[in-house]
């Protein structure tokens, strides 16, 4: 029997240890630092998931069989390079292939160097040349800082006065860190992911999901984490799908190898399908979140089996199973800006309910503990069922300070 360590603290991990929590080939799973709902399913571990070699000293103290990483910055912290050196196997990619990632930059020139389809682009550290720039540029306009900022280091400027402000955020204030910008063409077209198992040049699909990453109904507010997710997608044709796979994934890892990073993980296309076809918006190197938490309740397949594969060279068994997930993101007002914490959280004791930010307070209670707070899943024959169960678990959720999306995966089915 398996002991797995999971590293991270969100909703994304949660759904990983749940489905952990199914095989039967662990029988325990250790989780730094955990949440409150990840608590009931795992050995909480109080290690920061940004101290690689705390958690290294701890997977080798309780020889753990396997490492799964879940935060992108933990990874761009070369805890895969670490863990291997220590004899430990790990689940996601080394430092330098997390770079497909943590820099736009360097993901946006492997793709213009392999013929990978996205957006123009041009990349600027100096704020007045990239003002210059995006004054002949038409809107609107996207606006990326080059490095990891958290889900919220996107901007679409609709006219010169948002795209100035977003330039002197990023280049001028260093609102995300001191680096550069990624300024590309406008697209158009339903976004949605793909999330694939890579070893090499072997790429394996995980069932799509699409994200919403617009704070309120509508599409309307500031860009979020996710405020919401559902799968499959009923939009994305059989041929669509072999466009992903053979003219993005598939060459991307190949093209990985070809430069000497080889990516060994979840490799996340976060694509566009646009009236002149599939396009790359970005790539991340690991589980999406919230897709993830939709997307891995769907497997029937054993998830310990296909990680150990991917880490040996193997090939995956993936099996899903016929139904959709829809997935509703419950946040502290406020949020993706400045929100409160400690508010008292009561009826969230349901398996279908992923943990995104929560903690026990010293008094016991279940307590808001980040932005994005829990998020309800609902599964049903139908999207619409899907949506029904989805809210009714949202529903039963009791707590002051929380709000939602009320139009998760409706623009699939309100025809």
């Amino acid at each position: 029997m398996a002991k797995v360590l999971v590293v991270g603290g969100g909703g994304r991990e949660h759904a990983i240890v749940h489905a952990l929590s199914k095989s039967a080939k662990v029988d325990e799973i250790y989780a730094i630092p955990g949440n409150a709902g990840i608590a009931k399913l795992a050995m909480c571990v109080n290690i920061k998931d940004n101290d690689v070699e705390g958690i290294v000293d701890f997977a080798k103290a309780e020889a753990v069989d396997l490492v799964v990483v879940g935060p992108e910055a933990t990874l761009a912290l070369g805890i895969i390079d670490e863990l291997t050196k220590a004899g430990i196997k790990a689940f996601g990619p080394t430092k330098s292939a997390a770079m497909i990632e943590a820099s736009k930059n360097f993901a946006k020139e492997l793709m213009l160097k392999y013929d990978i389809p996205t957006a123009r682009f041009e990349v600027f550290n100096d704020y007045k040349e990239a003002l210059e720039y995006v004054k002949i540029s038409p809107f609107p306009t996207v606006i990326k800082y080059d490095g990891l900022a958290q889900g919220k280091g996107v901007v679409i400027a609709n006219n010169l006065k948002e795209a100035d402000e977003t330039l002197k955020d990023m280049l001028l204030d260093d609102k995300f860190g001191h680096g550069k910008v990624v300024i590309e063409e406008y697209l158009e077209g339903p976004e949605f992911s793909l999330m694939c198992f890579v070893d090499g040049v072997n790429v394996y699909p995980l069932e799509m999901a699409q994200d919403h990453k617009r704070a309120y109904d509508n599409d309307l507010g500031p860009n979020t984490g996710g405020m919401g997710a559902y799968s499959p997608l009923p939009f994305i044709t059989e041929d669509d799908s072999k466009y992903a796979m053979e003219k993005i994934m598939i060459p991307t890892a190949k093209a990985m190898v070809n430069e000497g990073v080889p990516f060994k993980g979840v490799l996340y296309g976060g694509l566009m399908k646009t009236k002149k076809g599939i396009k790359v918006i970005e790539f991340n190197c690991r589980f999406g979140d919230p897709e993830t938490e939709v997307v891995l309740p769907r497997l029937t397949s054993d998830i310990y089996d296909a990680f150990m594969a991917i880490v040996d060279g193997n090939k995956p068994v993936l099996s899903w199973e016929k139904c959709y997930t829809i997935g509703i993101v419950l946040a502290s007002k406020g949020y993706p800006g400045s929100y409160q914490k400690g508010y008292v959280i009561n009826n969230a004791d349901n398996e279908n309910i992923y943990h995104m930010g929560t903690k026990i307070d010293e008094n016991g209670n279940l307590v808001t503990n980040g932005g994005r707070v829990l998020f309800a899943v609902g599964k049903g024959d139908t999207l619409e069922e899907a949506n029904k169960n989805a809210i009714s678990i949202v529903n039963e959720i009791e707590c002051e300070n929380l709000f939602h999306r009320t139009d998760i995966g409706a623009k699939a089915y309100r025809k």
